[in-house]
């Protein structure tokens, strides 16, 4: 176990879980939430486990803050400065004080995110005021500061919560392959069919991510790759590239193409990863391949 920050003389640290730098003299880090003095606990495997954000941590953006509150179920709460402001689906909204305003947002691929049955009316929340989002679920929420220049791939249905600088649009995942033929025709999504991008080209940007029970994260480098459950990706680095993976295993000295096949997401690096231990199950129903994305490989 090692320490997850680094120190200086000056006091100055650098976040190991979301890169930012501070002046070290809080308990969480100030970009995150992440709490700053606590051991790095690296799996056998090299995962590292995200610490959860601690009750009542904040997380500054501007003039502006966020507190996370709770640890099972958490909320967050967004006290906004006047006129910053944040957007997010509007289902997410437990509470809001009478001075916050609120508007429908227009952003570019909502119909793109209707037609793969995802959220597609969002929200925006300009302050001065309070507001208050959750997503109604166990598991943690997680602060992603978007530096300049950079951007995050998020799995459909776990985006909170953006600032204004951070920009959005639904990217088609191109995973998906095809079984059956004539009626029995099929089409299937292991990682759904949209993946949401988010960046920030002009300035720092905050994203909230809500994972589906703990969260892990492993930053790969360049070349290095991992075979994921599909449905078990939270999160990517948009540097990070992705395969459909579908493998084929003997059995007895022979290969079968429709039993026992194997569907995986292959991630290559460099870039960081992170995973959710709580997710729906994908159910490949075994039937002959038909056809397949130009983003599959097969392996027997």
């Amino acid at each position: 176990m090692t320490d997850s920050t680094t120190t200086t003389s000056t006091t100055t640290y650098t976040c190991r879980w979301c890169r930012s730098t501070g002046d070290g003299s809080g308990v969480t880090c100030t970009s995150c939430g992440a709490p700053i003095r606590v051991a790095e606990v690296t799996t056998a495997s090299g995962w590292e486990k995200l610490p959860p954000i601690p009750d009542l941590a904040r997380i500054q953006f501007g003039q502006s803050h966020v507190q996370v509150e709770g640890e099972f179920v958490p909320v967050a709460d967004f006290t906004l400065a006047d006129g910053d402001s944040i957007y997010f689906s509007h289902h997410t909204i437990l509470w809001q004080d009478t001075r916050t305003t609120l508007d429908a947002l227009s952003r570019k691929g909502m119909i793109k995110r209707m037609r793969a049955g995802m959220p597609s009316v969002l929200a925006s929340a300009t302050g001065p005021g309070r507001i208050a989002l959750s997503e109604d679920r166990p598991g943690e929420l997680i602060g992603v500061p978007i530096q300049r220049g950079s951007g995050i791939d998020v799995r459909e249905h776990h985006f909170l919560a953006a600032t204004s600088p951070v920009q959005f649009e639904p990217l088609a995942t191109n995973v998906w392959f095809v079984t059956g033929s004539g009626d029995d025709k099929e089409t299937h999504y292991p990682l759904g069919q949209y993946i949401d991008r988010f960046t920030s080209p002009d300035e720092h940007g905050l994203l909230l991510v809500q994972s589906g029970g703990n969260a892990f994260m492993r930053d790969l480098k360049a070349g290095e790759t991992m075979l994921l459950k599909p449905p078990s990706l939270l999160a990517k680095d948009m540097s990070v590239q992705m395969l459909l993976h579908l493998e084929h295993p003997t059995a007895a000295g022979w290969t079968s193409a429709r039993a026992n096949r194997f569907v995986w997401l292959r991630v290559t690096g460099p870039g960081r990863v992170w995973v959710q231990s709580q997710y729906e199950h994908f159910e490949d129903p075994g039937t002959s391949l038909n056809s397949m994305s130009n983003h599959t490989e097969q392996h027997w």
